[in-house]
Formats: C-alpha cells, sequence, structure tokens
C-alpha cells in the first residue's frame, strides 16, 4: 500500500500554510516521513456561499504549487485531487502537466474529474450540461498531445489542424479517473491508468454523496467491474485505485493506529493500491507532528 496525504494549501490562516517556506517546510516533512505523495486540490474560481459557509475550501492552482513543492523534495511525488479537466482547453492541461512531469523527474500524478459545481463552470465561460462530453474529448486529447508529433482533432470548441505540443513527457504521468459513478468506472476502464473514488459522507453535496462509495463490499464490487472492463478494451499494464481508508486516527495513540491498519488491510484486500490520508491541520506546526506521527505508526510500522 502507497500513501498519499494532502497538502494543506486550501487553508487561508496567514503565514500558515500558503507561504514558501510553509510548503518547503511540509513537503520536506512528508517526504521524511516516507508518505508517497501528496495532493491538492482544483477550484480556479469557487461560489462565494460554498466558501464562506464552512462547507468548502480555498485552492492554490495545483500546477504552480506543485512546482515549489518538486523544487523542495527529490522523491515525492505530486497527485492532483481533482484536477477538472473542463475548466481548461485540454493542449493547455497537457502542457502544464508535460511541463510539471518533465522538470520534477516523472513525479506527477495527474488525478482528474468532472467537476460539480455550476457556478464555476457558469464563472469560466463552460457549459455544466456539456462538462461529461469536454471530460471524455480532454481525455483523448491529452493521450494523443502526450505521444508526440503532430495532433489533428475537432473539438468541440477548438481545431487542431497539425499542432505539436512540446514537451513530450517520458513517461507520460499516469491519469487517475476521480469519482465513484458507474460512468466514472468507465471512464477510468477506458482511459485511465488508475482510479481515484471517494467514500460517501453527510457532509457532501447531494450529487457526491448519490455518486460516493459507501462500502467497503460496494468498493471491491466496482473494482472487479472496472478489471473486467480493462480486459474486454485489451487495456493492459499496471493500474492503480487510491482512497481513504474508513478508519477515522487521533493522532495520538497506538490503538488509533492499529485500528486505521486494519482499515488500510480491509481496502487492500478490496484492490486499492493507494490510501488517501488527510491529517488535521490547525496550525502548521500540528500538521508536521501529525506527518511525523504517521510516518512512525502506520507508515513504519506497514512496511517492517
Amino acid at each position: 500500500m502507497k500513501f498519499t496525504m494532502s497538502l494543506p494549501i486550501g487553508d487561508i490562516t496567514p503565514g500558515e500554510f500558503q507561504t514558501l517556506d510553509g510548503i518547503r517546510e511540509m513537503s520536506v516533512a512528508l517526504e521524511a516521513a516516507g508518505v508517497d505523495a501528496c495532493y491538492v486540490t482544483d477550484h480556479p474560481a469557487p461560489d462565494a456561499n460554498w466558501l464562506r459557509q464552512g462547507m468548502g475550501h480555498d485552492a492554490l492552482d495545483p500546477f504552480t504549487a506543485f512546482a515549489f513543492v518538486a523544487a523542495a523534495t527529490t522523491r515525492l511525488r505530486m497527485h492532483t485531487n481533482i484536477l477538472v479537466m473542463a475548466y481548461r482547453n485540454p493542449f493547455l492541461t497537457a502542457k502544464s502537466a508535460a511541463t510539471l512531469q518533465v522538470l520534477s523527474g516523472g513525479r506527477l500524478i495527474l488525478g482528474v474529474g468532472a467537476g460539480y459545481q455550476k457556478v464555476e463552470f457558469e464563472a469560466l465561460g463552460v457549459d455544466f450540461h456539456k462538462r461529461g462530453k469536454l471530460f471524455d474529448e480532454a481525455l483523448e486529447v491529452i493521450r494523443l498531445t502526450w505521444a508526440g508529433g503532430p495532433v489533428s482533432y475537432q473539438g468541440m470548441n477548438f481545431t487542431a489542424n497539425g499542432n505539436e505540443p512540446r514537451p513530450l513527457p517520458d513517461p507520460a504521468p499516469p491519469i487517475w479517473i476521480g469519482g465513484g459513478s458507474d460512468k466514472a468506472v468507465e471512464r477510468a476502464a477506458r482511459w485511465g491508468d488508475g482510479w481515484c473514488p471517494f467514500f460517501a459522507a453527510p457532509t457532501m453535496s447531494k450529487l457526491n454523496q448519490d455518486t460516493g462509495i459507501h462500502t467497503v463490499e460496494q468498493l471491491a464490487g466496482k473494482i472487479a467491474s472496472l478489471h473486467q472492463m480493462r480486459a474486454s478494451l485489451n487495456r493492459t499494464g499496471p493500474f492503480d485505485v487510491a482512497i481513504g481508508a474508513r478508519a477515522k486516527l487521533d493522532y495520538k495513540t497506538r490503538e488509533s493506529a492499529e485500528q486505521y491498519i486494519q482499515a488500510v488491510q480491509d481496502i487492500a484486500d478490496a484492490g486499492v493500491t493507494w490510501a488517501m490520508i488527510e491529517p488535521p491541520h490547525p496550525t502548521r506546526q500540528a500538521y508536521l507532528e501529525n506527518v511525523a506521527w504517521f510516518g512512525e505508526e502506520v507508515i513504519a510500522r506497514l512496511r517492517g
């Protein structure tokens, strides 16, 4: 089992997280603890009510933020969780991802999704009701772009006639498809190198509750269906599944760590290869202490 841990740069507490020193210190701590990757989210223009009423969170631009993470570390991978593909022209997404992949030495995991916040789509000039088609189009175009050579493609909102974007990432970043719906599973099987669903929670929007995973048994069934779809499409090669374990950590006791380790084993038995984790972060120092505790009490014990 590998671990991808949140990097809380969406927290706007002055001087704590959205600073150069903060990003450097937290990234180095994650790497030192044995964490395999860190993740951030994507909200270019979120709903003000969603932010102010405590339902949402701020977000730095993921590619820019990850450039600082890459410069501060040597091993830690960078995981967008998730990047909304319809928000950007696919050639711009391909360029940003390829640049980070090349300059970081191949450490990007491109987690992508369809998005759900209608007001954000409207602010960005994107038709919310076409997000699924735009998502599928972007997945196809980004693969063409990373294959190298000229690209010709008639898109819904663009025309490419022999354009050749560079740099060419080698290897290309793995693409993990976000979401728990049947359509997300199908996309992951067809286009993805991984799948990153989530367990539904009462605090989520109705859409996310409806499409989220509710039990480990349901998760195992969807993973089995996904692998069957991949086989029918003749898709081979490594494939990852990332989701958070269903156990709450107190970041204090050995008993809590043992309960969490058992929950990790439960999702591993279902076919999960990466566990996602979000430590509490009332302050940067508290986050650093929780990361160190997780490395000692969970990662070190799991890896012997």
